[in-house]
């Protein structure tokens, strides 16, 4: 199973895999490939159509005054922090060639659960990836600290709304490793009443 084999819809599922961000170079998706790769993430399942996520490109320009903002954001959040620490939050905004931030923005109140608004921002930060990867690109979706600060959150989105990933996306620099997945006899089980 090599990584460019993408002939079928099954076989393109079975050789995704993600990329370390810090390992995805040039070139990346073209701002045209990241538009094509938002509207196939959101195709994603939407119990009462109420499309509870977004997708805010980064443009490339823009990413070292991120990478300044996650310093400051950092300082003001962790007084503690080391000189490291400010170091990793700036490589962390300009790693890779493209940057989509994917925030679960549920509708509430609502009568479909929270959850399942919650599961499916997860779910389109699935479908991002798959895109990338049939469009012949890797993907990393991360969290990290800056996932969990409103601060952070409050640079793409507002209050109620979460982010549910930074997805980078590039091509890979290294052959993508695969991970050690479960045995099926661990994570799948039938059900006998």
């Amino acid at each position: 199973m090599t990584f460019n084999d993408r002939a079928t819809p099954l076989r393109l599922l079975q050789t995704r895999r993600s990329g370390k961000p810090r390992d995805l170079v040039a070139p990346g998706p073209s701002d045209e490939q990241l538009d094509q790769m938002a509207a196939i993430a959101a195709r994603t399942p939407d119990h009462g159509k109420l499309a509870p996520w977004r997708f805010v490109i980064v443009p490339d320009d823009a990413r070292p005054a991120l990478a300044l903002k996650l310093v400051e954001i950092l300082r003001a959040e962790k007084p503690d922090a080391t000189a490291r620490d400010e170091e990793a939050a700036a490589q962390f905004a300009t790693q890779a060639p493209a940057l989509v931030v994917v925030l679960s923005a549920p509708v509430q109140p609502h009568k479909v659960p929270l959850w399942e608004q919650e599961l499916s921002a997860g779910a389109a930060c699935m479908n991002l990836l798959h895109a990338a990867h049939a469009m012949g690109f890797a993907g990393g979706w991360l969290t990290g600290w800056p996932a969990y600060s409103d601060a952070v959150r409050d640079l793409f989105g507002s209050e109620g709304q979460r982010i549910a990933g930074f997805v980078f996306l590039g091509t890979p620099g290294r052959p993508l490793e695969e991970r050690p997945r479960g045995e099926l006899s661990q994570i799948v089980h039938r059900w006998n009443p």
